[in-house]
C-alpha cells in the first residue's frame, strides 16, 4: 500500500456477535437472538462508517477485528490490521506523526498518520508489516539474526550498551578521554593525596588509587598486551606532564587519545 493515510485506533471490533460466555440473555425464540445480531451488527455498520468518514487507507487496531467489519473495510478499499503489539502501536503512532483514538465523532479532531508504503515482509519464518517512508525517524526497528540463541543475545546486550552509550552523549554532551587516561589523572592525584594523609587512611587512599590503575590494567589485558609494560609506560607520561596519554589498542602503544579521538 503506497502514500498511506493511516488511523491507529484502540476500540473494539468484536461486537457484531452475540458473546455467549459473556453475556446471559434470555429470550422466546431464536428469532430473538438474531434480532439482537442484527442490532449489534448496525451498531458496527455505524461505527465502520464514522471511521470511513476519515478517509483512511489502513486502520489499525489495537484489538481484534471480526469478520464483519473486515468486511466492511474490504468493500470501502481499506487496509485492516487487527491485534497490533501494545507498546509498537505508541511508537507507530510516534513515527507515523498520528493519534491513537478511540472515539470517531470529530474528524477535524483526529489527526491520521502518514507513510510512503505498507508491506509485508518475511524474516526467517515470521511475518512482519515494515513502515516505510514515515515523515518523523523518532523510532525504528532493528533486526537482529542470529546462529543460536546465545548470539542473539550477546548481540541484543552489545546493542544495548551502545544505545544507552549513546542516549547518555545526548543528555550530556561533556565527555572524558578514555584509554585509561582519565583514569590514570584521578589514579595520580589520589596517590599524592595519599602521600600527604598521616596514619592508617593513607593505606585506603592509596589502595583506590591502585583500582584506578586497573582500569587500563584491564583494557591491556583484553587487547592481548603486556599490561604491566604500557601501563609502566602511561604512568611515566602522566608523571611528566603529558596528560592526554592513554592506550592506543589498535596499535599496542601509549598514545595521545585527544589526537586519537579516544573518549
Amino acid at each position: 500500500l503506497e502514500n498511506a493515510k493511516i488511523m491507529i485506533a484502540n476500540t473494539p471490533m468484536d461486537t457484531d456477535k452475540v458473546k455467549i460466555f459473556g453475556s446471559r440473555v434470555r429470550v422466546e425464540s431464536t428469532a430473538k437472538i438474531a434480532e439482537i445480531e442484527e442490532a449489534e451488527k448496525a451498531k458496527m455498520k455505524e461505527k465502520v462508517g464514522k471511521i470511513l468518514s476519515h478517509k483512511p487507507t489502513c486502520f489499525i487496531n489495537r484489538q481484534l477485528i471480526y469478520n464483519y467489519p473486515e468486511q466492511l473495510f474490504a468493500q470501502a478499499g481499506v487496509m485492516a490490521i487487527e491485534h497490533a503489539d501494545f507498546e509498537g502501536v505508541e511508537r507507530l503512532a510516534l513515527v507515523l506523526g498520528g493519534d491513537i483514538v478511540s472515539t470517531f465523532d470529530q474528524p477535524d479532531k483526529i489527526k491520521l498518520g502518514h507513510c510512503d508504503l505498507i508491506e509485508e515482509v518475511i524474516i526467517g519464518e515470521d511475518k512482519l508489516i515494515r513502515f516505510s517512508g514515515v515523515a518523523l525517524g523518532e523510532a525504528c526497528t532493528i533486526v537482529l539474526r542470529g546462529a543460536t540463541q546465545q548470539i542473539l543475545d550477546e548481540a541484543e546486550r552489545s546493542l544495548h550498551d551502545a544505545l544507552c552509550v549513546l542516549t547518555q552523549t545526548v543528555k550530556e554532551t561533556r565527555t572524558v578521554f578514555g584509554g585509561g587516561c582519565s583514569e590514570m589523572l584521578m589514579a595520580n592525584e589520589v596517590q599524592k593525596l595519599a602521600l600527604q594523609t598521616p596514619g592508617k587512611e593513607a593505606d585506603a587512599i592509596e589502595s583506590f588509587a591502585r583500582a584506578l590503575r586497573m582500569i587500563p590494567t584491564t583494557l591491556a589485558d583484553n587487547g592481548g598486551y603486556d599490561s604491566a609494560e604500557l601501563v609502566a609506560q602511561l604512568r611515566a607520561a602522566h608523571a611528566s606532564g603529558e596528560k592526554t596519554k592513554g592506550l592506543d589498542m589498535e596499535k599496542g602503544t601509549v598514545g595521545d587519545v585527544a589526537a586519537l579521538g579516544i573518549t
